[in-house]
């Protein structure tokens, strides 16, 4: 009953930027953080970004300065600016809503986006 869709992956050149959204859909009454994570073959899934719906904000070492998440709590929807892309973060990128509550269950549920590529190379 939940529904959560990523898009704005694709190629860019070093030291370009590209933003990724993510929709969250269906019964929700509301989210307790949306962030986004990355995942290169054969490595574990890694923390890129998240934010809180009261606006708190937390990033990766590797991204803080680059990277800007903000979010719009009214259409559920989380947003990744990046910019000064480096080729160290091509990785497919996965948007996480974390702590959904909604009408037709009574637990409360993480739900995961199926990924969209980012490619930094020339």
């Amino acid at each position: 009953q939940v529904q959560i869709v990523e898009s704005g992956g694709g190629l860019v050149q070093p030291g370009g930027s590209l933003r990724l959204s993510c929709a969250a859909s269906g019964t929700i009454i509301s989210i307790y953080a949306m962030g986004w994570y990355r995942q290169a073959p054969g490595k574990q899934r890694e923390l890129v970004a998240t934010i809180t719906s009261e606006g708190y904000s937390n990033y990766a070492d590797s991204v803080r300065g680059r990277f800007t998440i903000s979010r719009d709590n009214d259409k559920n929807t989380v947003y990744l600016q990046m910019n000064s892309l480096k080729r160290e973060d091509t990785d497919v990128y996965y948007c996480k809503a974390e702590g959904v509550v909604t009408t037709t269950n009574a637990m409360i549920y993480d739900y995961w986006g199926q990924g969209t590529q980012v490619t930094v190379s020339s």
